[in-house]
């Protein structure tokens, strides 16, 4: 992840490693602009678009001002916001079950202040308050969750001793025996182990144990992340995964079940209002009990893997063995149906070791999961509750057993309530633990700022890997190298293959897939949760709640395997371009041949199923891609590129702008629009136009681009657009007050394209804000890069140099202009503002503070969209290009290289 201002923090939910059973998810706190405030918080805060999360005044809270959440989806322990932690936070929490220990804790890490006068202009010219600045340095970090067998509590020891976690997560590598003592460190956690291994931790470690209630825990876990996360829950039948949207104003009450070692019900009614209104002593520990008796497996996980290859009929009694292979229809049971786990042991004259261990597995996983399903269904019943979120290590991302679950609560309800599980199943209570300290980080967070990453993270293929977590880049790389060495096939995160089904209840064997098949999410990196307080929902966004990123929905097969035929296609060349952007060095080219295993692991793992890293898109697609350079170093793979391009457009420049001014306001207004069309051309992004750079000069394109913008286009509001801007007969209208302009491609895109346009809404009196990606993608300009690209430009042009000396961009500019008679202190200004994003495509749910602050006084919004999030009603103004032939015939019903001018003006 690329480092951010100090003034930014991010949490981030993943999985580092394995440590001889113990997985390692982690929460990235990285940088992101926080609004700190003093005595104007409450004024500050006001308009701040989101809810905020709020827990009763008796816990204690953490100092969390302005802290916000951002969303995207899906698997397991994805990340959460924690805005500004301070020196003194607790690093460590833990839930200690009869079964499994979770543990949950905050890594530190400060990030280097980065000098940018832009960011400081724009913050003062658009309002954008930072507030009082904190006594203490706010901090960046992970937060990591971590699981251990019980029964293994000293290799849990050896883990937070070898971090020094107790001693406040010094790195042990680094840690001096001068170090603070542990005397007086007290450590939060929850479970029955809390009591029970108290004097453990202080005899091993020297810490006490301030022991929280289970109950209070699980449920401030579940709200948090029910309200905190835009994909948390998930329904999951037959195999197949959807993500359920929860209205935070229409949460309560649900039925919590927390499956561990036994079974809790729990009716939540609110923040700190609940009742455990039931329970089973039938759960993950009867499962694992029995389990390792009946097949003599070492752990959980091993069990679970067993039941993956498993077939229940062998052992289970069916509705058909009862009835001759026939349905009982009368009362609604299909053949397959069970009528009694293990029931066929009876009448069959077979010892234990007749029956296939796989077996054994899967009818007793199926048993457990059928009871906890009714029981649970019948509270509900009971309460007149329809929503049941399941919870707990027992579930841990196992298809079967959600799918077992789901179908008893269906079957029982008759289809009217339904079953729900949680990404962060297994560790509520030790973030409800976490949450318990005071200045934990996680209160009064918005909930509308989540971003999930998903990072390459040992282990990555079946079966354990031992040994310490991934500690950097190169291990990381060491790690992949081995598993290639040894011919062995690294996987994204659990491939497992979707059940068939015989019927009501019955399912057919599954297909193994040998050493790659995983039963358990947990042990496998499946998702990096990022929490950014910056970002915010963009203000004219139409409404939120069913705005949706994604134009191409990539849950249809041919879709899919269509847009992964083109990125794989597009590989080798994205590798060359990324490892010459690092000098073509041997460590560039050992990264370069990371990165393209781990994005192909990646590609394998979504098409064997889709909804591995959540509802699954074009734009998330391209999002991962963009993220998995970033992970191997490559923060700008077409850093060379953009600058050659830069250069050759700039050269031209100053003959474009003689032509236009040498037009009428109306023809030039055309002309405008048909170089903004012709300039997109520049994107190397689309294969088609990669082709064409190899046919001529950058001119040469451009100009080529521009002769075959013959009107009318597929979508052509020109004239539309003219009349808002010219009028028409005597009546004159008021030019705009502000316009936002997004930018796409560096190069003609920017230079040959946006510029002149800025430039002449600047001439007509309209403040200008162009809006650029926070960080490189494809060859995307960068708002870092764009006031270098204006101040090259300012040396040609007087309105220019004068927007941008009044919008502060042209500050650092070395500049020499001979002719500076003019005053810039008359001009309108000229700004620069990011996006917050780091990808081909917007999502605008989550769009930087500064952006959002720039677009409350916009009056023209205009947008060089890119089809993969093509949105109409939040932009007046909409031009494109469009570069793709599939695309071109699916949103426009046209062919490539058709052009789109839409204008929908907003008032």
């Amino acid at each position: 992840m690329a480092s951010l201002t100090d003034d930014q923090q991010e949490l981030n939910f993943g999985i580092d490693g394995n440590i001889n059973n113990c997985d390692e998810k982690e929460i990235q706190i990285d940088a992101s602009t926080i609004v700190e405030r003093g005595g104007g918080e409450e004024k500050d805060m006001a308009h701040l678009t989101g809810s905020l999360i709020h827990r009763s005044s008796s816990r204690p809270q953490l100092d969390l001002s302005g802290a916000a959440i951002q969303g995207n989806f899906e698997e397991r322990d994805p990340t959460i916001l924690l805005p500004n932690q301070s020196d003194d936070i607790s690093h460590l929490a833990l839930d200690i079950g009869g079964s499994l220990i979770k543990l949950v804790y905050f890594a530190r890490r400060e990030d280097q202040p980065i000098n940018d006068r832009r960011k400081k202009t724009i913050t003062g010219r658009l309002g954008i308050s930072n507030g009082i600045r904190r006594s203490y340095p706010i901090l960046g970090g992970r937060l990591h969750f971590v699981k251990f067998e019980t029964i293994k509590i000293k290799e849990c020891l050896d883990f937070i001793y070898s971090k020094q976690l107790h001693r406040g997560g010094m790195d042990s590598r680094r840690w001096q025996f001068k170090g603070p003592s542990t005397e007086n460190t007290v450590i939060k956690a929850t479970g029955g182990g809390a009591h029970k291994f108290s004097d453990l931790f202080k005899e091993r470690l020297g810490i006490s144990i301030e022991k929280e209630d289970e109950m209070n825990c699980l449920v401030a876990g579940a709200n948090f992340l029910l309200k905190a996360i835009r994909h948390e829950a998930f329904t999951h039948m037959e195999g197949q995964k959807e993500f359920v949207q929860i209205d935070q104003n229409d949460l309560f009450p649900y039925l919590l079940v927390n499956i561990g070692s036994g079974v809790s019900i729990i009716k939540v009614d609110g923040d700190g209002k609940f009742q455990r209104v039931s329970g089973t002593n039938v759960g993950g520990g009867t499962y694992w009990g029995l389990g390792k008796l009946l097949t003599k497996c070492e752990s959980f996980d091993e069990l679970l893997e067993l039941s993956q290859r498993g077939d229940n009929r062998t052992i289970d009694m069916l509705v058909g063995d009862i009835y001759g292979g026939t349905d009982y229809s009368k009362i609604g049971l299909s053949a397959s149906t069970i009528a009694s786990s293990f029931g066929k042991a009876i009448s069959e004259n077979k010892e234990l070791d007749n029956y296939r261990p796989e077996d054994i597995s899967l009818s007793l996983l199926r048993m457990i999961s059928y009871n906890i399903g009714q029981i649970s269904y019948l509270n509900a019943l009971r309460f007149g509750l329809k929503r049941i979120f399941f919870g707990g290590f027992f579930i841990r991302g196992h298809a079967y057993t959600m799918d077992t679950i789901s179908f008893a609560v269906q079957f029982w309800s008759k289809g009217e309530a339904q079953a729900m599980f949680l990404r962060h199943e297994g560790f509520l209570g030790a973030l409800g633990a976490f949450m318990s300290y005071e200045k934990h980080g996680l209160d009064d967070l918005m909930v509308h700022q989540l971003v999930e990453r998903f990072p390459m993270g040992a282990p990555y293929v079946g079966g354990n890997i031992h040994g310490p977590p991934l500690g950097d880049l190169n291990e990381k790389i060491s790690w992949m190298e081995k598993f290639v060495q040894k011919g062995t096939e690294i996987t994204a995160p659990v491939p497992m293959a979707p059940p068939g089904t015989t019927g009501l209840g019955g399912f057919e064997v599954p297909s193994s897939k040998g050493d790659t098949l995983r039963s358990d999410a947990s042990e496998l990196n499946v998702g990096v949760l990022h929490l950014v307080p910056s970002l915010e929902v963009f203000p004219l966004l139409a409404d939120p709640k069913t705005y949706e990123p994604n134009t191409i929905d990539l849950s249809d097969h041919s879709e899919l395997e269509y847009w992964f035929t083109i990125l794989s296609e597009h590989l080798s060349d994205l590798v060359d371009k990324a490892v010459a952007s690092e000098g073509g060095t041997e460590d560039a080219k050992r990264r370069g041949d990371a990165f393209a295993r781990a994005f192909s692991a990646h590609l394998a793992r979504l098409m064997e199923e889709p909804a591995a890293y959540g509802k699954l898109g074009l734009a998330n697609l391209l999002e991962l891609r963009e993220e998995c350079l970033r992970e191997f170093h490559f923060f700008d793979a077409y850093r060379s590129i953009k600058q050659r391009e830069n250069e050759a457009s700039l050269a031209v420049l100053p003959d474009l702008l003689k032509e236009l001014d040498s037009m009428t306001e109306e023809t030039r207004m055309l002309t405008l629009i048909e170089g903004v069309l012709a300039a997109n051309i520049f994107d190397w992004g689309s294969r088609a136009c990669v082709d064409l750079y190899h046919k001529g000069t950058i001119i040469e394109i451009y100009r080529m681009s521009r002769n075959k913008m013959q009107r009318p286009w597929r979508v052509d509001d020109f004239d539309v657009f003219k009349e808002r801007m010219f009028g028409s007969g005597d009546k004159k209208p008021q030019p705009h007050k502000r316009a936002l302009l997004f930018v796409d491609n560096s190069g003609a895109d920017i230079v040959l394209g946006m510029l002149p346009l800025a430039r002449e809404l600047l001439r007509r009196g309209t403040e200008v804000v162009l809006v650029a990606n926070s960080l490189p993608a494809l060859n995307d300009v960068t708002a870092m890069e764009v006031p270098d690209i204006v101040a090259e430009a300012a040396k040609h042009c007087d309105i220019l140099r004068g927007a941008a000396e009044a919008g502060g961009l042209l500050v650092d500019a070395m500049i020499n202009i001979q002719d500076s008679s003019k005053e810039s202190s008359s001009s309108v200004p000229l700004m620069v503002v990011e996006n917050g994003c780091g990808s081909p495509c917007i999502d605008l749910r989550q769009v930087s503070s500064e952006l959002a602050a720039a677009a409350k006084d916009a009056d023209l919004v205009k947008q060089f969209y890119s089809f993969c999030s093509f949105h109409d009603e939040q932009f007046d103004l909409q031009l494109a290009m469009v570069k793709n032939q599939r695309l071109a015939e699916k949103l426009i019903k046209g062919s490539i290289y058709d052009c789109v001018c839409r204008f929908e003006p907003a008032n």
